[in-house]
């Protein structure tokens, strides 16, 4: 197995690659799996054209489960469907979404998942899972657009024939299996961070994948992958770009840095862990030498429409 590091637009990133697989494109690891993990959005909240909000899709068997909804999720997921040929993550085909927390970077995308795959002819309601209070925003982004609902809906709309595809199956979590279908079987752990938060962990027939969600280090995270083949968690460089006293403040106490992210890692041993909610390109070359000089195991830093 061997061992490297690409650079890439400005960015550094770490991608390990079994031998036979050195010739695949950069940004992809190739693995006989069923299981795909294609991030969306690998961003924080700075406006970082080149990194989209938090939104990841795990993808088994030609279905698409997405987790976090950051700004422009529908059009990322479109792009990997043309770029990367997952049809899965064509826009009507998106129907089930895991929320971790709901700060709006990690939500802002949820009306474009409500009504942009419903303007392009998507006929059932989806399903969204979250912590207490995804209901009322639910509720709340429906009314909001109520204008708009009635205008497509009405005898004169291009959507009156599927009036069900902006409908949404709210449901409102807590710890344990939350969800279970003929590819996955989708467990909430807590994590910690400012708000209710959780962490998803994903079983699939050829995968056990783990996704942090924005949190400080926790044992329920370790005890969640366990070795698990992939983890992907939230960190950020120790020495911060910029960083006023007060978002010093939040981020430790709510965020994850390096050196805990190494801590993490070796305990929770998984088989690849993948970094991702990184703000800027200098956060993401710092990452991967905060994290390098202290974690020997396999890692990458993720970018958008990365596909592991």
């Amino acid at each position: 197995m061997s061992i490297v590091k690409i650079q890439s637009a400005g960015l550094t990133s770490l991608f390990v690659m079994l031998a036979a697989a050195l010739s695949a494109a950069p940004a992809q690891i190739a693995v006989p799996s069923k299981t795909q993990v294609v991030f969306l959005g690998t961003g924080a909240p700075p406006a970082n054209p080149d990194r989209s909000g938090p939104a990841t899709a795990i993808v088994v068997n030609g279905v698409a489960y997405l987790v976090d909804l950051g700004p422009g999720v529908v059009r990322r997921a479109n792009a990997a469907a043309i770029a990367k040929r997952i049809e899965a993550l064509e826009p009507t085909r998106l129907r089930v979404a895991f929320i971790t927390h709901l700060h709006s970077d990690h939500t802002v995308g949820y009306p474009d998942l409500i009504f942009t795959p419903w303007s392009l002819g998507r006929r059932e309601p989806i399903d969204v899972y979250g912590p207490r209070g995804i209901k009322s925003m639910t509720e709340h982004l429906i009314e909001a657009y109520r204008v708009d609902i009635e205008t497509r809906g009405n005898p004169n709309g291009i959507e009156r024939d599927y009036p069900d595809g902006y409908k949404v199956n709210a449901h409102e979590i807590t710890t344990g299996v939350i969800y279970r279908d003929s590819n996955v079987t989708v467990t909430a752990f807590p994590t910690k961070h400012a708000m209710e938060s959780y962490g998803y962990r994903f079983d699939t027939p050829d995968r056990s994948i783990v996704i942090s969600g924005d949190t400080n280090p926790t044992q329920a995270t370790i005890d969640a992958c366990n070795g698990c083949d992939v983890l992907i968690h939230e960190a950020h460089p120790i020495r911060a770009v910029s960083r006023s006293a007060v978002s010093k403040e939040f981020a430790e106490k709510y965020h994850t840095n390096t050196a805990q992210m190494a801590d993490l890692a070796r305990a929770a041993k998984p088989r690849l862990l993948l970094i991702y909610h990184v703000g800027t390109s200098a956060a993401a070359d710092r990452l991967f030498d905060d994290l390098r000089s202290r974690y020997s195991g396999l890692f990458a830093i993720a970018r958008d429409l990365d596909v592991f």
